[in-house]
């Protein structure tokens, strides 16, 4: 059931219908201390002085997750929901092969004039970046980093790092 306060974000790729909720409960930090969200709260608000610590990263796929994201890359910190025009979203296998992890085919994104993509925006610490793209397959050559210009639900754009895959062919989820 989706609140006064919930975004519902709705997909088709392939014949595939994808439902995505952003809700407030899901963007209020947990553990000891933790205060209600807010964007003043985030922590992206004001990066100057810290980028040579940090990077903002879009991410569209698993890494949506919490748990997903901090598997491998604890520093990451939620940013706010973004939304990446002119790119669509699809799933597929990287040089035809089947994922072994995901069975079926992962998420990438590809520019498609008049698409969106949206998805959350992480900051993270500049120590998790080998990390961050071992885990989307920078190593493997499944994705290659890219740059991109994400715009809040506000309307305010942000430059971020994201990944695309490379030489895939589209596949179901």
């Amino acid at each position: 059931r989706l609140s006064a306060n919930s975004r519902d974000t709705r997909s088709s790729v392939a014949g595939v219908r994808t439902v995505v909720v952003f809700s407030e409960s899901y963007r209020r930090p947990r553990g000891r201390g933790s205060v209600g969200w807010n964007m003043a709260n985030s922590g992206c608000e004001d990066l100057r002085g810290q980028e040579e610590k940090s990077f903002l990263y879009f991410a569209y796929g698993s890494n949506l997750l919490t748990e997903r994201i901090h598997l491998r890359n604890p520093s990451a910190a939620f940013c706010c929901v973004a939304r990446l025009q002119d790119y669509k979203l699809d799933f597929g296998n990287s040089q035809g092969k089947t994922s072994e992890t995901w069975h079926g085919g992962i998420a990438t994104i590809f520019q498609s004039p008049g698409d969106e993509v949206w998805g959350v925006v992480w900051k993270m610490n500049k120590s998790n970046l080998s990390s961050l793209d071992k885990q989307e397959g920078v190593e493997s050559g499944t994705y290659v980093p890219i740059e991109v210009n994400v715009y809040t639900q506000e309307g305010k754009g942000i430059t971020c790092r994201s990944y695309q895959m490379k030489n895939y062919e589209s596949a179901p989820p």
